[in-house]
């Protein structure tokens, strides 16, 4: 019973992860990647896709990307929604494909993309401890139940902070690098 506690709270906890490398994904470090791309969406014969699915990304080098649409008809489409973003980026139109630089971040906007990667690390953060609080509520409520005795109850108890310390620390790793990928000149 408890064991299966511990590993539905090592899998939500994983997930946390999971979505904060997402978001870390995303965020622009003057660096070329396609990711940036995932969340822009382009109209598409009636519905919103994202740009990586109409559409061949390339990084030609890391301070540029390339888009190609499988569909010809699409490259103004795919511009607008490119400058409509919030991600600052400036595509050029050649009429077969668009270029899209990635100009170095001044040094006020990398400070603002660590303030930003430290403020979704720290929601991962709290979303690790809500699911330990909820492993843990789980755990008593069995307890209660008399499903488990009151050593199992602590073991598993030490099993979820072990579990709480290790993402902790993987959010943290994760954090640290991102803020060196974004220091980086």
């Amino acid at each position: 019973m408890a064991d299966q506690v511990i590993t539905d709270t090592g899998e939500r906890m994983t997930k946390a992860l999971a979505h904060l490398a997402h978001e870390f994904s995303v965020i622009r470090t003057g660096r070329a990647s396609a990711a940036v791309l995932e969340d822009i969406k382009v109209e598409y014969y009636g519905s919103a896709m994202p740009v990586p699915q109409v559409a061949t990304v390339k990084s030609p080098d890391p301070h540029l990307l390339t888009i190609e649409p499988w569909d010809k008809s699409m490259l103004g489409a795919i511009e607008k929604a490119i400058q409509a973003s919030d991600l600052g980026l400036n595509p050029s139109n050649d009429g077969t494909l668009l270029r899209v630089p990635f100009p170095s971040p001044t040094e006020e906007r990398r400070r603002e993309l660590v303030k930003l990667c430290k403020g979704y690390a720290e929601k991962a953060k709290v979303a690790v401890r809500d699911v330990r609080h909820d492993a843990i509520k789980q755990l008593e409520r069995r307890e209660k139940d008399a499903e488990i005795s009151q050593d199992d109850l602590h073991r598993a108890e030490a099993e979820v902070q072990k579990l709480t310390d290790a993402h902790i620390h993987d959010i943290d790793e994760m954090l640290k690098r991102k803020e060196q990928e974004i220091m980086e000149v």
